[in-house]
Parts: structure tokens; sequence; C-alpha cells
């Protein structure tokens, strides 16, 4: 595991828990309004070892309910399953931050009951997916993450970092289509922290996202704005 960063503790990264959040490196988008581009480069980061990672779950297992593992994209990582088995070991929840580029590692880590909640990223309506997620992207594996969470197998939440830049009316009907009978879906603001991969980038409106809200919330069954 290439693990770059770790928030001891958070009361935000897995709403209803207490959680530590483990950052992975790499991923496979490079999306411009990405807020953790440093975990996408690997730049001006020291990795942190699993020994280092786990001696301190061991001492704070009583503290804690849970581990959210994002990035970067974790997907990457071929060690993933193994690497959230051993988590469970300390009889923690794991809840899992994807891009839902990997469908076959999500599909077996769910089925192994080694994720409890995950959260997709959902980047735009498939027509602008590329642009906004800055790379080539499969867009068959993606579609294939988003009907499968969509049974409902486990709990989880798609989610949307509104961009003046890349989210629209027309690409937000169209993304709507594109969850039809999804459970939940958060649209957050956008926060330009310095160090995105674009500058100058601008965030949607409150009544901008509120108008996208409407109009996602014919096709999807609770739609909430998350930052505003």
């Amino acid at each position: 595991m290439k693990i770059f960063g770790l928030e001891k503790l958070s009361m935000v990264d897995f709403e209803g828990h207490l959680c530590c959040t483990v950052f992975t490196g790499g991923c496979n988008f490079k999306c411009p309004f990405c807020q953790n581009s440093d975990l996408v480069k690997i730049t001006n980061l020291s990795p942190i070892s699993q020994q280092e990672f786990f001696e301190y779950l061991e001492k704070r297992k009583n503290l804690i309910d849970s581990v959210c593992i994002s990035g970067g994209e974790p997907t990457l990582q071929k060690d993933l399953p193994a690497f959230a088995a051993k988590i469970k070991e300390y009889g923690l929840l794991i809840k899992l931050d994807t891009n839902g580029t990997n469908f076959d590692m999500l599909k077996n880590m769910i089925d192994e009951k080694l994720v409890d909640y995950v959260a997709m990223d959902i980047k735009n309506a498939p027509s602008s997916y590329e642009k906004t997620a800055g790379a080539k992207v499969d867009l068959a594996e993606v579609i294939r993450s988003v009907n499968f969470l969509k049974t409902g197998i486990v709990p989880y939440e798609f989610r949307t970092t509104l961009v003046a830049e890349h989210h629209t009316t027309e690409t937000i009907t169209e993304m709507a289509e594109f969850l039809k009978g999804a459970d939940k879906l958060y649209l957050q603001h956008f926060v330009d922290n310095g160090s995105c991969l674009q500058q100058n980038l601008k965030p949607v409106s409150r009544s901008g996202a509120e108008n996208f809200k409407t109009i996602l919330s014919k096709q999807i069954k609770n739609v909430y704005l998350r930052g505003y």
C-alpha cells in the first residue's frame, strides 16, 4: 500500500462515525479541481508504512469505530483488499472513497464484506466525464460501479463537486438520467485551497446548486448540498 497521509481523528469523513482517514497515493484521474493534487502526483510527501499505521490503529482501536480509506484512488493499490481485511480484524467499519473505475475490486471487496460504506465520486454527465476527470476514462467501468451500488448491496453515496467551468444545467440534466434511481447524491461546494491542479476555477453559487438539486431530485431519491 502506498500510504502518504493519515488523519488520526475525523468526525466528518464517515458520517455518524468517529474514524481515522488514511490517504493512498496515485490516481488515474487528473481532475482540474482536485484538492489532493500532492496525492495525485505523489510529490512533497513522505510515505507512511503499514506497520506505522497499524501501530496507530492498535493504540486507538477503542477510541474510533471506523477507518476511511481515501486518496488518490485507493483501488489502484493491488493489496487494498488485504489491507482492508487486516483493518477488519480490529472490528472496525470501513468506508471506501473511490472513483469507481475498478469495478472488479469494488465488487469483490463488497462481496467479501470488506467495505461497509462506499462514497463514489461522480465527475459529471457521461458526455463530459473525461473533460472533468482530466484523463481518459473507461466509462463502462464507471457505469458498472454505479449500477452495482444502486442495487443497495452496501450503503453508499454518490457525490459531485460542483465547478462552474464544468457543471451546467445541460450536464446536470444528463447526469440526472445517468443516476436515475440512485438513493443518495451529495452536491459538494468547491473551495480553491491553492493546490488544485488547475488554478482560478470557480465554485457554483448556492442558488445554482439549489437549481441543480431541483433537477437531480426528479430522478434521485435524496439530493443534498454539502459545504454550502
